[in-house]
């Protein structure tokens, strides 16, 4: 990637999530797309679970993730997946999505998990939201299609979570 302003190398900036010149030092901050996800366009040796296009390293309001550039999908650490829809409640407003059906059929898709190959349990998501995510329990990792983080994060009812 190229500095729009001289053209030269772009680099990371791991722990401010944007690139800056290498040699002109200017900076260029990533689009946000509907799932909140900042792509950083660095290439990951993980393959997406859903269309094998190499993933790539994002971030989601202050979280890493690796994110497919071609389907949108999302990979995303469980342990940090609720408190990362929390932190993007907060900074939200407007109004929740209508109530939606969950689409049963969903839970016959079967995916690999990216990072150890074997079946990720498909199941329906415990919060807000109605939909099917994927999870590796032994990788500690979420698989979330493109447009799903935004259901859960605009669902109905999304400021009434129970922590109980």
């Amino acid at each position: 990637m190229n500095c729009n302003n001289c053209g030269a190398p772009l680099t990371l900036v791991w722990d401010k999530t944007y690139f800056e010149c290498d040699y002109c030092k200017s900076l260029y901050f990533p689009d946000e797309n509907k799932d909140y996800v900042h792509s950083l366009e660095k290439a990951t040796d993980v393959a997406c679970p859903v269309c094998q296009h190499q993933l790539v390293h994002a971030v989601v309001e202050e979280t890493r993730v690796l994110h497919c550039p071609n389907c949108k999908g999302l990979l995303v650490n469980t342990f940090v997946f609720f408190p990362t829809i929390l932190l993007i409640r907060s900074r939200i407003n407007g109004p929740e999505l209508p109530p939606r059906i969950l689409d049963k059929d969903e839970l016959k898709r079967e995916l690999e998990c990216p990072i150890c190959h074997k079946p990720m349990d498909t199941h329906p998501y415990a919060g807000p939201g109605n939909i099917i995510i994927d999870t590796c329990n032994p990788c500690g990792v979420n698989w979330l299609d493109y447009g799903e983080l935004y259901k859960i994060v605009n669902a109905p009812g999304r400021n009434q979570i129970n922590l109980m």
